[in-house]
């Protein structure tokens, strides 16, 4: 019998703050059939594809995305927090609920004009994968796809990565945040 991966999802009611339903894939990430089916799932589109390199988010889209980069036999670029990377870095600000934030990754991660997907584990406000693909598409990358496990469609987040001429694709949705 196959597994509903949305049904391995763990909810922990307000988390970090009330109000919040924080939705954990660790539980997903622990069961070997959920985490094979999730990563097929992403990768799907693009089986067969030349795609250069995945970037994943800090940091569950490290986890997801590497393993996305190994099915797709690309290579894996983290994108982090600020002062987490030893090399020479291009950095991005971004804002936050209560004010702003940098990322980076090494300037020279991604060459102009490589195919790269973003991964991350959730798609909320949209703010840090907005980021980051601004940051991938500064440097020259062709930013070719964006992929979720979850989205909070009432967050928007999809919307604003879609506007920047990237296709988003998630496996799952849950409503509130």
């Amino acid at each position: 019998m196959a597994v509903n991966i949305k049904d391995i999802v763990r909810t922990i009611p307000d988390y970090p703050k009330p109000g919040i339903m924080f939705r954990d894939i660790t539980t997903l990430l622990g069961n070997a059939q959920a985490f094979r089916r999730a990563v097929d799932e992403l990768v799907q589109p693009w089986a067969g594809s030349k795609i250069d390199k995945v970037a994943g988010i800090e940091a569950r889209g490290f986890i997801l995305g590497g393993a996305v980069a190994h099915q797709l036999s690309a290579g894996f670029v983290p994108i982090r927090k600020k002062g987490k990377l030893p090399h020479e870095t291009v950095r991005i600000a971004y804002s936050l609920e209560y004010g702003i934030d940098e990322m980076e990754m090494h300037k020279d991660a991604i060459a102009p004009g490589e195919k790269v997907i973003l991964v991350d584990d959730l798609i909320a406000t949209g703010g840090t994968a907005e980021a980051a693909v601004k940051l991938m598409q500064d440097i020259g990358a062709q930013v070719v796809a964006a992929c979720f496990v979850i989205d909070l469609p009432e967050l928007g987040g999809k919307a604003k990565v879609e506007a920047l001429g990237v296709p988003v694709r998630t496996l799952m949705e849950f409503e509130g945040h």
